[in-house]
C-alpha cells in the first residue's frame, strides 16, 4: 500500500506540472535563435511525442533551422495496481535525422526506455551529452535541478520557467553572472492543461543564446531626485519602485523591481547583488537587484 501511495503521490505531482506551451509562442521566440542551430542536435527532454508542440515545431523546421539531429524524451512515472502490475504506458525517446520518407511525428519511430524518461536517470543524462542545444518546458517544481544540470554539462540551452525562478539562490548569482539571461518574449504565458483549459503563468524564457534584445540600451528619462529615490534604511542604495523610474544620472547603487532583468542590458548597467527585505522608512519593500549604471563614474 506505501508503495502505491507514492506511485500516486508521484502521479499527481506530475500532473501538476504539466503546462503545455502554445506553438505561436514557440515559433515567436525561436525565430531569434536560428543561427545557432545549423548543425546541431537538438534534446527536448521534457516532451511527450505525442503532445509537444517542441517536437511539433523542430519536426516541421528541420530543415530550415539547418538541424543535424533531434532528439526527445519525456517523463512517464510508472503506475502500478495493487498487484505490482505496470498500468502505464512506457516511457520513450524519439529521433529523427531528416530522413525525407517521415512525413509526420507519428511516422518515427519510438524506443522503450529502460526507465521513467526522468531528465535525471543515468540514460537522459547521456542523451544530454549528446546535444548541442537543449529546448523544452521543464517541470517547473524541478527547475533548480534542471538548470544545474545543464550547468553541469556546459550546455546551450532556451528553456521556460517561472519568472520568479530569478530569486532561486541557485539561479541568481547565474544570472549575475551573466550566464543565464531572459529571452525575447514578454513575461507572462498561456500554458495548455491535461483537461485543456489555459493558464496563464508569470513566465519567461531563460537562455544562455546570445541575441538582439540583449544589446538593446534602455532608454532612461529622469535625474535623479532625492524624494522620488530615497535610500533605504538598511542598505547603502536608493529605491527604485519601477525601472521605468532608474534615474539617468545617479553614480551610486540602486536597488530595482527584479523585473529589470526583462530590460537587462550588460553592457548599461552592473548587477551588484540582490537585496532581500529592503526598507524606506521603516517599510519593507520587495526583494530588489542592485545595480548600477557602468557609464556614470562618481
Amino acid at each position: 500500500m506505501a508503495a502505491q501511495n507514492r506511485n500516486l503521490t508521484a502521479a499527481r505531482k506530475a500532473k501538476n506540472d504539466e503546462f503545455y506551451t502554445q506553438l505561436a509562442d514557440i515559433e515567436r521566440e525561436l525565430a531569434h535563435y536560428k543561427r545557432h542551430f545549423a548543425d546541431k542536435t537538438v534534446l527536448c527532454n521534457c516532451d511527450d511525442p505525442r503532445i509537444s508542440n517542441f517536437l511539433q515545431f523542430f519536426f516541421s523546421q528541420f530543415n530550415d533551422y539547418r538541424l543535424k539531429r533531434l532528439i526527445a524524451t519525456c517523463h512517464r512515472p510508472q503506475k502500478t495496481d495493487l498487484f505490482g502490475a505496470a498500468q502505464d504506458r512506457p516511457a520513450v525517446m524519439l529521433e529523427y535525422t531528416g530522413d525525407p520518407n517521415m512525413k509526420t511525428l507519428q511516422d518515427l519511430p519510438r524506443r522503450k526506455l529502460l526507465g521513467d524518461g526522468d531528465f535525471r536517470s543515468a540514460e537522459c543524462v547521456e542523451f544530454l551529452r549528446q546535444a548541442d542545444l537543449v529546448v523544452t518546458n521543464p517541470p517547473f517544481s524541478l527547475f533548480r535541478e534542471f538548470i544545474a544540470q545543464l550547468v553541469k554539462f556546459d550546455k546551450k540551452f532556451l528553456i521556460i520557467g517561472n519568472f520568479n525562478a530569478i530569486n532561486y539562490k541557485e539561479v541568481f548569482p547565474l544570472m549575475r553572472a551573466n550566464k543565464i539571461w531572459t529571452g525575447v518574449s514578454p513575461r507572462s504565458m498561456n500554458f495548455t492543461r491535461p483537461d485543456h483549459r489555459l493558464t496563464s503563468v508569470n513566465a519567461c524564457w531563460f537562455t544562455n543564446l546570445a541575441h538582439a534584445k540583449r544589446n538593446e540600451e534602455l532608454p532612461l528619462h529622469k535625474k535623479y531626485d532625492a524624494n522620488e529615490h530615497p535610500k533605504y534604511d538598511n542598505y547603502d542604495a536608493i529605491n527604485i519602485d519601477k525601472v521605468r523610474d532608474i534615474p539617468k544620472d545617479y553614480a551610486g547603487a540602486m536597488g530595482a523591481p527584479i523585473t529589470f532583468f526583462d530590460k537587462y542590458n550588460p553592457a548599461q548597467f552592473e548587477i551588484l547583488g540582490k537585496l532581500q527585505s529592503p526598507r524606506v522608512n521603516g517599510r519593507v519593500k520587495y526583494a530588489r537587484v542592485l545595480i548600477k549604471h557602468k557609464q556614470i563614474k562618481a
